[in-house]
């Protein structure tokens, strides 16, 4: 009897190494920090991480973004390991794209790209496909001669005459006609929008915002009892989801919102400004923290930059400060040389004795401290309405 072969199915991973330029402005605290988060978005995207390098500069260089020794190493390593794609840390010029791209000979990416492709792997609406296309062809656009160096000028002769159109400004004029298109299919989404966001009626609105993946769709789902997507991944919500809840006979509605992330392209924060008219719009807003991240601090302020970008910083805000499990007290030294520790209670403290605005802390995965939660968005829901709706207070 004839044994059936077995064919692997698994697609393989394209294989990537990150490249990031220290400078005086990005230490090496930081950059660490950024190729960590570089990581785990070339692992959103479906590839692997197979190495990083580092250079120290002044400023990164013109022409080639890295050193040419430096170029030289990682063009080595490419070769030895068979790497598929060079992810840069920065954004970079379309000159440097096109002269990494011919010294290396494979794919080329900087943070910007690799945001975008994500994006765009997660886009599952009109709007939000819209949106990334949008985005997509506004960073295209400078980039059009690095996909056309292989062409020359079209051939005159016979049949051949017209305006003498290089390909590139061809499709640099058809890009343009693509962007007006998508600019005009999104101010029709808007108003769209606008018509729903109307007939919502008049019940209090709040807007969960913060750092992406910090657990922003496990609280829709435990408040709203809904069921938005949850995955490890960043990115994983790009499409904001509204949904009506009730506490203790109070409706107001949810919405949940795209993540935020320190580097994100400009253009594509202005393709989202439509998607986060909820955040312009809602009357509280529930900023979430992975209080177990080693650096929330510096998400807490990327957010907080976003927020006044988009006029809303001036909004009642509950900071909540999700995962408490995972915390893990940060360990520094005094003046004695003596270990220090700051708990979870440290902390709290610390953190209300400082700030004015209300905070929770939870643990949204192991329901913990829910309750307080719940409560404390109900009196805040509450004084809302109160304040709009001073005679109607049958509803409480």
């Amino acid at each position: 009897m004839a044994v059936p072969k077995i064919y692997d199915t698994e697609v393989r991973r394209e294989t990537a190494i990150l490249v990031s330029v220290i400078t005086p402005e990005n230490t090496e605290t930081k950059a660490k920090e950024y190729l960590e988060e570089l990581k785990f978005l070339v692992e959103t995207a479906g590839g692997v991480t197979k190495g990083v390098f580092t250079q120290k500069l002044a400023y990164p260089d013109r022409t080639t973004f890295i050193g040419s020794g430096k170029l030289e190493e990682i063009k080595q390593h490419v070769i030895a390991e068979d790497i598929d794609i060079v992810v840069f840390d920065d954004e970079l010029s379309p000159s440097q794209l096109r002269n990494v791209e011919n010294e290396l000979q494979v794919k080329i990416l900087d943070r910007s790209n690799l945001i975008l492709d994500i994006f765009a792997k997660h886009a599952k609406t009109a709007q939000a496909k819209t949106q990334v296309e949008l985005a997509q062809l506004q960073y295209l656009l400078p980039r059009l001669t690095r996909m056309w160096t292989h062409l020359e000028r079209q051939r005159g002769g016979i049949g051949m005459r017209g305006p003498g159109e290089s390909q590139i400004e061809s499709d640099r004029r058809m890009i343009l006609n693509k962007i007006s298109v998508l600019k005009e299919r999104l101010r029709t989404i808007d108003r769209q929008n606008e018509t729903q966001r109307k007939n919502r009626g008049e019940l209090i609105r709040t807007a969960l915002v913060g750092y992406t993946n910090v657990g922003k769709s496990t609280i829709m789902n435990l408040i709203s009892k809904s069921d938005v997507l949850i995955e490890n991944k960043l990115f994983a919500t790009l499409d904001t989801t509204v949904r009506k809840v009730v506490i203790d006979n109070l409706p107001f509605l949810m919405s949940d919102t795209v993540g935020f992330i320190r580097k994100l392209p400009h253009h594509l924060v202005e393709c989202f400004k439509s998607t986060l008219d909820e955040v312009r719009e809602a009357d509280i807003l529930i900023h979430v923290v992975d209080i177990s991240h080693p650096n929330f601090e510096d998400h807490i302020h990327a957010v907080n930059e976003t927020l006044k970008e988009l006029g809303a910083l001036d909004k009642p805000i509950v900071t909540v400060f999700n995962k408490i499990d995972a915390y893990k007290p940060p360990v520094s030294e005094d003046e004695n040389g003596e270990e220090i520790k700051v708990t979870l209670a440290d902390f709290r403290s610390s953190w209300m004795a400082k700030n004015a605005d209300p905070a929770i802390f939870i643990s949204a995965t192991d329901k913990v401290n829910v309750e307080e939660f719940r409560e404390k968005l109900y009196e805040i829901v509450k004084e809302r309405h109160i304040q709009r709706y001073p005679y109607n207070n049958l509803l409480y």
